[in-house]
């Protein structure tokens, strides 16, 4: 079992910038990578941005240049630093790593104001 505790989010206007953290715990050693997820009202649930324990990156296309995923191995840990943000970036991220099975955060929500 894994478990992850995210931080961060909130209001922001466009053009602002947020910062999301995750915390991992439990049985972390089959952790190879982990990432964020977002949820849009009405939509599914999308790739943000995911991390290798090596620090291989990938982005989706929406947020590529503008959003940046690191990780900490020493403390479990994955941040996503959000920049230049637009509205449609508003959804609930979730943060997700896989460990045998797929695990998700309790979500974090991100609202950007026009």
């Amino acid at each position: 079992q894994v478990q992850l505790v995210e931080s961060g989010g909130g209001l922001v206007q466009a053009g602002g910038s947020l910062g999301l953290s995750c915390a991992a715990s439990g049985n972390i050693r089959s952790i190879n990578r982990m990432g964020w997820f977002r949820q849009a009202p009405g939509k599914q649930r999308e790739l943000v941005a995911t991390i290798t324990t090596g620090g291989r990156t990938n982005y989706a296309d929406s947020v590529k240049g503008r959003f940046s995923i690191s990780g900490d191995n020493a403390k479990n840990t994955v941040y996503l630093q959000m920049n230049n943000l637009k509205p449609e970036d508003t959804g609930v991220y979730y943060c997700w790593t896989f460990a045998s099975e797929n695990y998700w955060g309790q979500g974090l929500q991100v609202t950007v104001s026009s």
